[in-house]
């Protein structure tokens, strides 16, 4: 039998403040900084310590959710979230549940078929969990993670395949990036992905039994794990059994799912408001104030890119990093005096620029400044000097820093565009190769491109190609007279 997949996504993004959801203490690195160095009576449950919201994480949470289109709710209600597990200090989680900060949203996704709208059900502030690390058969808690402001983000299941699943996931991470509300550093478990996975027979509208696979911190993983769920559980179906409502784990290195425990319901939390914070009410005025702030987003960021002439796969390229899309954006503003098509632009960022960066992220450490790179390519197209010369020159900016106008000067490249020159070079160039001229002239007519390459080595590579070219062809017609 044909299934579909259903598939919704939870993901859970901590959110870029200086301090912690409910106290004072300072949000580092968990993967770095020395454990359980940062906390305080607040965030390792302490009795009789009360919590206090912190107005920051609120604010980069409203952001988040107006430009995932929700409705923000002026009035919101933390609540407490019942389990027990080593890494979770009071025994309960702060979290938002009948009462959350916004629902209602959508993004929409790339898919073969076109654009298709994700709903997204709701957004919501929480705090994170401790840290657990098992070394030797022991159990080891960091409490520096704890009370992290954390936001979640749960989607309809309205995803049909682990493409699609990814592709939001992808989308996702970069709104958060351009929104400056999360690094997206995946490595990290800075925002985690949660596959809730079911499969039905295709055409059907039911919903049948579905797994979650928790804590998916790569686009790869949330790929592989996906697919195997839908995997599983079809061939499940197939053989009349029956799916277990389950949390999952994924393998990387079996590439299979694993059971970690029985799926918890809604009322398994046994969810009750909570009672040492009162109802988060928001201003309509601040709400407003934080929608006329929001940034461009990739979308729109996207779009204007190919209003300016770039392809759709060179405009999604530059917006993949914020900070490759706003150096792209510097070297158009700086171009625009000097009369440099943006298309060329993204051509020399996308392929020269990048080849020489570890990583797209890296641009922010480059030497070569988006002026810097404008000004080697207004070199190129007023003819100073070639693209092959160019690239050299791109190298030694990278090295040393120094302008591209310097370097020509500094080095004499300066391309040779004499006509006279030319020529001369391409007689000394024939006259060297009697017997490739007679192949050419008995009908070998690529050995033409041979003698190109001959000439532009001969002159060391800073003749001018179009004139190497338009004076060698005037030539090798004039020998077939």
């Amino acid at each position: 039998m044909k299934y579909e997949p259903v598939i919704g996504l939870e993901i859970h993004a901590e959110l870029l403040t200086q301090s912690k959801m409910f106290c004072s203490c300072a949000v580092v690195d968990s993967t770095t900084a020395l454990p359980n160095r940062h906390v305080c009576p607040v965030c390792t449950g302490q009795p009789g310590a009360l919590p206090a919201i912190n107005a920051r994480a609120v604010e980069l949470s409203v952001r988040v959710g107006l430009a995932l289109n929700c409705e923000i709710h002026s009035e919101s209600i933390f609540a407490r979230k019942n389990y027990f597990y080593p890494d979770l200090p009071k025994g309960y989680q702060i979290s938002q549940y009948e009462l959350p900060l916004a629902t209602n949203g959508w993004l929409d996704i790339d898919t073969p078929e076109g654009l298709k709208r994700i709903r997204i059900r709701r957004v919501h502030i929480e705090e994170d969990t401790g840290k657990l690390s098992h070394v030797d058969g022991r159990s080891l808690v960091d409490y520096n993670r704890s009370g992290v402001p954390l936001l979640e983000i749960v989607t309809e299941p309205d995803l049909r395949s682990a493409e699609e699943a990814v592709a939001f996931a992808v989308k996702l991470r970069a709104i958060l990036r351009y929104l400056g509300v999360n690094t997206g550093d995946m490595e990290k478990g800075v925002i985690r992905f949660e596959s809730n996975v079911s499969v039905r027979p295709a055409g059907s509208d039911i919903l049948n039994t579905r797994t979650e696979i928790k804590n998916l911190n790569s686009f790869r993983s949330l790929l592989a794990g996906t697919a195997y769920e839908i995997e599983r559980q079809s061939a499940i179906y197939d053989t009349g059994g029956a799916v277990d409502q389950e949390t999952l784990g994924f393998n990387e290195m079996t590439g299979k799912t694993y059971s970690q425990r029985g799926k918890e319901n809604a009322h398994d939390y046994r969810y009750f408001p909570e009672p040492d914070l009162p109802p988060l009410v928001l201003d309509p005025g601040w709400i407003q104030t934080i929608q006329r702030s929001l940034p461009e987003l990739p979308d729109a960021k996207r779009q204007r890119f190919i209003e300016m002439g770039l392809t759709a796969y060179d405009a999604s390229v530059l917006i993949d990093e914020k900070a490759v899309a706003d150096y792209f954006d510097r070297a158009v503003e700086y171009g625009l005096s000097k009369q440099i098509e943006p298309k060329s632009i993204a051509n020399w960022l996308t392929t020269d620029l990048f080849a020489r960066l570890d990583d797209k992220s890296a641009i922010q450490a480059c030497p070569v400044s988006p002026q810097m790179l404008v000004d080697l390519i207004a070199l190129v197209t007023d003819r100073t000097i070639n693209t092959s010369t160019a690239r050299a020159v791109l190298d030694e900016m990278f090295t040393t820093g120094k302008a591209p106008g310097e370097i020509v000067r500094e080095k004499g490249l300066s391309q040779v565009s004499d006509q006279a020159q030319i020529r001369e070079a391409i007689r000394k160039v024939l006259e060297a190769n009697p017997g490739e001229v007679e192949k050419f002239l008995a009908g070998k007519e690529s050995l033409a491109q041979w003698f190109f390459g001959q000439v532009m080595r001969s002159m060391g590579g800073k003749a001018d190609p179009m004139v190497i070219r338009s004076t060698l062809d005037e030539i090798l017609s004039s020998l077939k007279q």
